[in-house]
This record gives C-alpha cells, structure tokens and sequence, in this order.
C-alpha cells in the first residue's frame, strides 16, 4: 500500500543529477600527475597556497557585504524535494526474537543447501543448475567457496563433453563460466549455428534461446558469434512471448527489458524468486532460504537508511540548494553490494556519494567562477582552518567534506585500512578541478571536441572516486595495491574506464533533453555533433550506446582471469556498471527524474518484503 502513495507523490526531481548517483559530469580537461589543466597551477602545495592567497579579497568582501555575496550565489535549478518524505525515518527494526528465530533457520536451510550442492557432483548439468539457482535467487555469497571449487571441476568436463549438451546448458555453462573469470571460447555456439542463423531444431527450444540471449551478454571483443546470436535471439523472443503463457512469457518480457548479466542482483532476485517458486521441480529448501534471506537484508538495508537520511537530513537544511536523494542513493549503494558483511562499506559509501552529489550541484547551479574557485582552492588546502573563511553555504559543504572524511577515516581504522582514505582525498580534489573546469566551460558557452570532451569526463564523471570509495570498509581485501591500480590515470585501467564511460555516456543521453534547456555545459551529444558534423540528435544516440556496448565489453574482458585486482573488488566495479544500466534504461535519467519504474525498483528493494 505504501508503494501506492509514494508512486501517487507528484513533483519529481527536476534538478540535473549529471551521473545519476553522482551528477559528475563536468570539467573537460584531463589532468596528469603534477598538472592542473583548470587555470591555477600545478598542484604542488606552493602553487595552491599561492593562488589561495591571490582569493583572500574575496573572502573579505564575501564577509563584508553578506547581503551582495548571497544575491550573486543564486542556484540556477530548483530541486524537487524527495518523493519518499519522511518514510524511512519511521521505519521499524525486527524485533530480536524474530530477527534471531529467522538467523537460526536460514543457518539450517544453508547447510542443507550445501549438502545438496555438494551431492550433485556425479550429474554436471545438474549441479549447474543448481549453481545457477543459487546466484540468481541471491544467496551466493553464503556459499562462495563451494561454488568456486565447484565450478573448477565443472570447467574441465564442460569442455570435454560440450558436445553431449543441448543449448540451454552450453549457454548456461557459457555464461557461469564467464561470469566466474572463465574464458570460455564461444565456438561451443557453433553446432547451433547455420549460414541463415540458427538451425532449424532450434528455433522451437524456448528455453535454449532464453539461455543463450543471457549468454550473449557476456561477451567480449573477439566473439562476433555472441553478436549474432544477440540479434537473432531478441528478434525471436520477442516474436514468441505474445504466443506463450505465465511464467515462461513473464520471464521473457523481463529478460528483454533487463538482461541478467546487466541487472542489480537484488532486484533480479527477487523477479526470479516468483518464477522459480512456480516451477514445479524448484528447490524447497533453496527457496526458502531465499526467501528468508531475502527479507533479513532488507530489514538491515531499511535500518541502514533510515541512519544516512537522518544524517542528510541535519546536512540538507544547511544546504538546501542541493538535491534530495538519499533514498536513490542508498539504492545505488545496495546495488554496489548488499551482503551483511559489507554493511561499513555500504555506511561509507553512501555518505561519500552524497558528498560528491553536494559539490557536483554546487559547481552545476550555484554561485559564480570565482566562489566555485574558492572551494576547489579550499578543498586543495584541506583545512578546518578555512571553514571559517568560506562564506555561507561554501563552509557548511566544506566543513560537511572534511567530517565526513574524518569518520570514514575513524571507521575504517577499526580494520586497519585508514591508507585508502588517502587515494579517497586525491581523487576528490581532482573532480574539483574537473567541475570548476566545466563551470568555467559552460560560462564562455565553450563546446570541445568529442575527443577533447570524453577524455577529460573520465575525470568529471568521478567514477573513479566511487570505487575508491566503494573499497573504505571492504577490509583487509582492499590492499595499498589495489587502491594504486584504481587510481592509475595514464593510463586508466581499461575496466575503469570502460565504467566511467557506460556512466557517462548513458546519464548524457538520458538528461540530455533537460539539460539543454536550461544553462548547461555542453555534453557528449553537442560534442559529438560538433566533432562528426551530425545534426540528427537520435543518429548521436545511437551511436554514442554503441560506445557502451563496447565498454561493456571490455568490462566483461576485465573480470576475466588472471584478474588484475581480487575479484571482489573488480566486482564492485562491474556492479555499479550494473546500476548505471538500471538508472538510465531506455534513455531516461531516473536519478533526476525519479520515474514510476524508478520508484517501484526502490520500493522492491528497500520496502516491500518477499512473501513467505
């Protein structure tokens, strides 16, 4: 009921959210190591307390005139308030005998799982599916382990005995194998496979053709096959879900709005819980642990955000020009992870998001070039000496900065991790540059090329620093190497830059219409056009998701072994790919503009349990 009344809410964000949980899409200029591209220096420690002391007068006269300073530091974009109110502040916990009672029971159903999975070792395809139950109704993570030592064996035999398998299970295998860092060649396909497409005993087997749409999906560069069998596998699904019946045509129509590989695990597991409990053959016991689990995470994630929007809360009145998102946010960070383990991870996060959501709408919509100059100087500086400097609003966003990073710091020390807080700094005051890069952009009406533009919003897009920050409370995982190989800017890790790239590209497309009608720098589709002498704004579109067809490419190359970092760690940036997808699907902002379909995703996720 409740999801009712909030999809009834009106008055949607209408402020620009640039990059969906971080707006980020400024600045256009790249900035190596040692330089500043933003017109004050290098960034050694001389250069900044120089061009800091050159802005001392206007830290004066901002204080001696409080009335002139305020009128020059209008917001040019009104933001909505938050379609969710007050809901989450009044949220519930589970009692402790409940919680306990549920603890207990997904403890017995998880060791029965375990013996069943481990049983099927004398039947490949079996195991399999069930391997593949497991990860898609989302209880993986409590059988890691099992699952890696599993699939090692499966691997062998799948490639001895391939040919013995229909469809289905080679597509099934396929896309396990992969997404487990496999390389599996994608020449198993082409037994299926004749000079008009598929051959003719395959086009009845609507199972086999579902599969392998799922496998398609985790292709990688050299798998023209994959590309193929994409077309031929959507054209053919799509013909065939008006002519079938619930749940294979439910399942379908889903799989076609999001693909598997490119769906938050949360979100997929629960549509998969309500067709795996209406096959006949399911897993009781699976299912019900499912289902428990399911819910006992939720109840944690609702009490984790009912503690970030009371935090906001208290930030927000003192900063009202900039968005209200936590809501949005939160569910942005459960689709980074949602393991109880992570739950610290999951607190540092979502602040720092909101963090990078304040300073990326101050430099969209707030205050002039040189009160936008002050900040990125202050943020240089890194100092509560200067809170008190900074006028209004600056030293609130400023002092909410160096808190923040304060208690992250507090917190992560308690695992031993406080270096990665460090790489968390540096990469903020490089976005910093990068949106008073754009501001000053969008002030000489400048459009860059393409080029010029996509090269420095790898930077303005602060992906970079969401992984990082994505890292803080991962613990003893998260090594000093991992943090330096995130950080690399020349050149950035292809799997980095391949996200930043989905995320970028992705938000322009879906804001692209808002922006332009207001005051707003230049995006990927102006730079575009201007680079390719395209007029056709669709014509840009297109083009422009075939960049993110190749990025997702080469993310999937990317978690593919040897992998350069622990594999929970690239995880995590394969995940937030993941929520870029789900944000900004069929060419929408829903970060800004919180649809309908926005709104029942969080409300599937963080309100409405999973009935027992």
């Amino acid at each position: 009921m409740f999801c009712q009344v909030i999809l009834g809410l009106g008055g949607f964000g209408t402020g620009h959210f640039g990059s969906g949980l971080l707006r980020v899409k400024k600045a256009r200029v790249i900035f190596g190591p040692g330089q500043v591209n933003s017109g004050f220096g290098s960034h050694s420690d001389a250069v900044v307390q120089d061009n800091f002391g050159s802005r001392v007068s206007l830290f004066r006269s901002a204080q001696s005139n409080p009335v002139a300073f305020a009128r020059s530091t209008q917001a040019s974009v009104d933001f909505q308030p938050s379609c969710w109110g007050d809901y989450f502040l009044h949220v519930i916990p589970l009692d402790e005998a409940t919680k306990q009672e549920m603890e207990e029971e997904i403890g017995n159903l998880r060791e029965e799982v375990k013996k069943e999975l481990l049983a099927t070792v004398e039947e490949p395809t079996k195991q399999l599916e069930l391997v593949d139950a497991i990860e898609r109704l989302g209880v993986a993570y409590h059988f890691e382990t099992n699952i890696e030592e599993i699939l090692d064996q499966l691997y062998k035999t799948y490639l001895k005995e391939n040919d013995k398998y229909n469809l289905h299970h080679v597509s099934l295998g396929f896309r396990i194998f992969r997404q487990h860092g496999f390389n599996v060649s994608c020449d198993v396909f082409k037994r299926f496979m004749s000079n008009e497409g598929f051959q003719d005993n395959i086009s009845n087997d609507i199972e086999g053709i579902l599969s392998m749409y799922e496998a398609c999906h985790v292709a990688i560069h050299e798998d023209d096959i994959l590309q193929e069998a994409l077309e031929l596998t959507t054209t053919l699904l799509r013909s065939l879900v008006d002519q079938l019946k619930s749940p294979m045509a439910d399942q379908i129509e889903h799989a076609l709005h999001q693909p598997l590989h490119k769906g938050i695990i949360r979100l997929e597991s629960k549509h998969f819980i309500s067709f795996y409990q209406q096959n006949p053959t399911h897993n009781k016991t699976l299912l019900r642990l499912a289902k428990l689990d399911y819910n006992l995470i939720q109840s944690l994630h609702q009490m984790e955000l009912r503690e970030l929007v009371r935090w906001w809360k208290g930030v927000h009145a003192k900063l009202p020009f900039t968005r209200d998102r936590s809501v949005e946010c939160q569910f942005w960070v459960v689709g980074c992870y949602y393991e109880p383990k992570y739950a610290l991870a999951r607190k540092i996060l979502s602040r720092m998001n909101m963090i990078l959501q304040m300073f990326d709408d101050f430099f969209d919509s707030y205050g002039t070039i040189e009160e936008k100059q002050l900040l990125v100087q202050a943020v240089y500086r890194w100092d509560y000496s200067y809170v008190d400097q900074l006028p209004k609003y600056f030293n609130e966003c400023y002092k909410t900065l160096l808190d923040s990073f304060v208690e992250a710091e507090q917190d992560v020390e308690k695992q031993g991790e406080s270096f990665g807080i460090r790489y968390c700094k540096e990469q903020m005051k490089i976005n910093c540059e990068a949106w008073f890069q754009e501001a000053k952009w969008c002030k000489s009406n400048h459009i860059p090329t393409y080029d010029e533009y996509i090269e420095v919003a790898l930077v303005s897009v602060a992906q970079t620093t969401i992984i990082i920050a994505a890292y803080l409370g991962m613990g003893e995982i998260a090594t000093k190497e991992a943090y330096e190989w995130v950080s690399q800017n020349s050149p950035m890790p292809k799997v980095v830059k391949a996200c930043s790239i989905i995320l970028r590209l992705m938000n322009d497309i879906g804001g692209h219409k808002f922006e332009q009608d207001r005051e707003h720098v230049a995006s990927s589709v102006e730079c575009y056009m201007k680079q390719h002498g395209i007029s056709n704004e669709i014509q840009v579109y297109d083009e422009l998701e075939n960049h993110v067809k190749d990025a997702w490419k080469d993310i999937n190359e990317g978690m593919l072994k040897p992998y350069a970092i622990p594999k929970a760690l690239l995880e995590r940036i394969l995940f937030l790919a993941r929520v870029t997808d789900t944000f900004y699907k069929g060419r929408t902002d829903g970060y800004t503009f919180v649809n309908e379909t926005i709104q029942q995703k969080i409300a599937s996720i963080l309100i409405d349990p999973v009935p027992l």
